[in-house]
């Protein structure tokens, strides 16, 4: 992919300094697709292919496509130097279904080179978390797991949290997702209007080993913006809705009034 001259280039310098080129393992976005088709897809990566780092296709979405334009749609992606890859719950049904190697066998087949191991609404106990990371690894795959549950009222425990993240890098997950959901409202790190939980947070933090190997699923603009604002315009966010990669790119960038005002209090604008 050849990336071309932006706008302004050489005129203005971003008012947040240092924000990284692709290819990155920080500040890496990714964005959730719940149905683009062709059109809609390359139109988003001609315009922000440079911003995205993976596209999700949510949920079991990918086995909803003809099968002739989910080759093509991956194909598109990966052209334009971003992954795609099925969500976590697609492989959750695999598993139930006792279907994981044939699951992932087909996910190679169709184009994906990266594919999610979670346990967001089905129990996978440890030893069947990690066989699945582990055998999707022999056969080329990068793995991103997910920690957390989607059921609100399952309340996210920090410590078993970290647990989780830690085994899973340790099995070979090349980034481990941060629940949010794609609402980021009363699950995971969010409370029932959205806001972090910053006890949570702070707990996570402290523990993490290598804070770029965490991505926050952080769909609304707020949750960004608090986020930039804790860790700086690197951190990792996924769930992005594909309308809002520019703006959140803006963020990053100190492009738009809500970060500017860091770049105005640290004296860097």
């Amino acid at each position: 992919m050849i990336q071309e001259l932006r706008a302004y280039a050489g005129v203005l310098r971003h008012p947040l300094a240092g924000r990284t080129a692709k290819p990155r393992s920080v500040g890496q976005t990714m964005v959730i697709d719940k149905g683009l088709g062709l059109d809609q897809t390359r139109a988003l990566l001609e315009l922000a292919g440079e911003y995205i780092d993976y596209i999700k296709l949510g949920f079991g979405t990918a086995a909803l496509y003809p099968e002739r334009m989910l080759r093509e749609k991956v194909a598109l992606i990966r052209a334009h130097g971003v992954e795609p890859y099925p969500g976590g719950t697609f492989l959750e049904v695999a598993v139930l279904q006792g279907r994981l190697e044939a699951y992932l066998e087909e996910t190679w087949e169709l184009g994906f080179r990266t594919v999610e191991v979670s346990d967001g609404t089905i129990e996978l106990g440890p030893g069947a978390r990690e066989h699945a990371i582990r055998t999707a690894r022999a056969l080329g795959f990068t793995v991103i797991t997910e920690v957390g549950k989607k059921d609100g009222a399952q309340e996210l425990d920090p410590a078993a949290a970290l647990e989780q993240l830690q085994a899973d890098l340790g099995a070979g997950a090349a980034k481990v997702i941060l629940e949010g959901r794609e609402s980021g409202k009363g699950v995971g790190i969010y409370d029932r209007e959205g806001r972090l939980k910053m006890g949570a947070v702070e707990r996570l933090v402290a523990g993490l080993p290598d804070p770029g190997a965490v991505m926050w699923e952080a769909p609304l603009k707020a949750q960004q913006q608090e986020l930039i604002a804790l860790f700086g315009p690197n951190v990792n966010l996924g769930n992005v809705a594909p309308d809002e990669v520019i703006a959140l790119e803006a963020l990053r960038c100190g492009l738009r009034s809500d970060t500017l005002r860091l770049a105005l209090v640290n004296g860097k604008c």
